[in-house]
């Protein structure tokens, strides 16, 4: 298998924030849900079964999180630019994809913004 089609995905994270550009939406925490897909070559974790050479899948949702609590933006498209920007330093990352839904905004719906990064 070609190392450029490895995965690492990191699914369903819940993290509470405050973002939003109508009234009110940055006046609570609300929930977001992510879901993170990188690119990643795994070859030496294959061989090594070492922690140290993949990404750490812990490591990865504690600075999501971080980020979500943490920092506060009008646009979902601002905060998972800087997600993106922050997973996008670890050299081994070739290519990022992450979702952002912001559940309960919508009464029947859930909107969602996708964006990618590559090197």
């Amino acid at each position: 298998m070609s190392a450029a089609r490895d995965r690492i995905e990191v699914r369903a994270i819940r993290a509470y924030g405050r973002h939003g550009a109508n009234p009110g939406e940055r006046d609570h925490p609300q929930p977001f849900d992510l879901d993170l897909r990188l690119d990643v070559d795994l070859a030496a974790a294959r061989r090594s079964d070492r922690l140290e050479d993949t990404l750490d899948y812990a490591a990865l949702h504690a600075t999501i999180v971080l980020i979500v609590r943490e920092r506060s933006y009008a646009l979902l498209e601002r905060l998972g630019d800087e997600i993106l920007a922050e997973v996008m330093r670890d050299a081994r990352v070739a290519a990022a994809e992450l979702t952002i839904a912001k559940p309960g905004l919508l009464a029947g719906a859930t909107p969602a913004v996708t964006l990618r990064a590559t090197r």
